[in-house]
């Protein structure tokens, strides 16, 4: 490849993972400490959740994303940041009806799911164009709340990271933006391995690569033990990588990751094996938002 290719770095996600590893960040400091080091070790924008500092559950507290965003922009690193959108999105059944799924943020509208990334004005936000079951829950976007979020992020001059699931989000998606909800180019985010969406294979990568509009740029990964077999097939065809302990708690079988760093060191290592190199925030900011 003759451009860069940019490593995105998932840092805690809203899974229940910090009883799983003691790597995973938790508090904003914590947080915030592995995103400045993940961008030290090649990766160029780092997307964000936050927990509970007591309890480690997922939250959407405001003062906790604005902690995590000012030590970011305090620090030597110009890395870009992307906040997630995705809280308040998913439900369990109880008989005829959709409840909050357990254990995780309530339901919220549209406008309450961007409230902090209005406020904080990071440079990317991610948008989830996907209602899928969730392994036993159920993520839910409805298009209007697409429509709503989509414009709204838009006006606000942030670049959505349009993630998707499955072919048919893909599809939405270009819908989006054949009817100016969203605005080209467009970069999307393939989401593999994720019960129950698309798996995450090679060929199911390639398909979704030929699904998308002109002038797209795209990146992609897969979860767990699919994480560095999805960075290198993405590196294959022309794409870019996201890796993280969001998404993967491993840096080898059997052997958790000490950090956001290592497994961001391991993507660099693979995208230069492919003959490209990590892309710099300063790319990124070319690339994605032609600034």
């Amino acid at each position: 490849m003759s451009n860069p290719t940019i490593i995105s770095c998932a840092l805690t996600g809203a899974g229940d993972t910090v009883s799983k590893s003691p790597a995973v960040p938790v508090t904003p400091t914590q947080i915030a400490d592995q995103a400045i080091d993940a961008a030290k070790a090649g990766a160029a924008v780092v997307h964000i959740h936050v927990r509970d500092p007591v309890t480690g559950a997922p939250s959407v507290k405001f003062e906790l994303y604005a902690d995590v965003v000012e030590r970011i922009r305090a620090s030597s690193t110009d890395v870009v940041i992307n906040l997630t959108s995705g809280p308040g999105s998913l439900y369990a059944a109880d008989g005829l009806l959709l409840q909050p799924a357990p254990g995780i943020n309530p339901p919220m509208t549209a406008q309450q799911r961007l409230d902090h990334i209005l406020k904080l004005k990071p440079e990317i936000c991610s948008l989830d164009v996907a209602t899928l079951n969730f392994g036993r829950i159920a993520m839910v976007n409805l298009v209007n709340d697409l429509e709503v979020m989509g414009r709204t992020i838009s006006d606000a001059g942030i670049k959505p990271e349009i993630e998707v699931f499955d072919l048919g989000h893909i599809r939405l998606a270009k819908h989006l933006l054949d009817t100016g909800v969203l605005r080209a180019p467009a970069f999307f985010q393939f989401c593999l391995g994720i019960y129950w969406g698309a798996p995450a294979q090679s060929d199911v990568l390639q398909l979704m690569r030929g699904m998308l509009p002109p002038g797209a740029l795209w990146s992609a990964f897969g979860i767990a033990h699919d994480q560095f077999k999805i960075a290198a097939a993405a590196c294959e065809l022309g794409g870019h990588v996201r890796v993280g302990l969001e998404d993967n708690l491993y840096i080898a079988k059997g052997r958790l990751a000490s950090s956001n760093a290592e497994l961001v060191e391991e993507a660099a290592r693979l995208v230069t094996r492919h003959g490209s190199r990590p892309a710099s925030p300063s790319e990124v900011r070319k690339l994605l938002l032609g600034i």
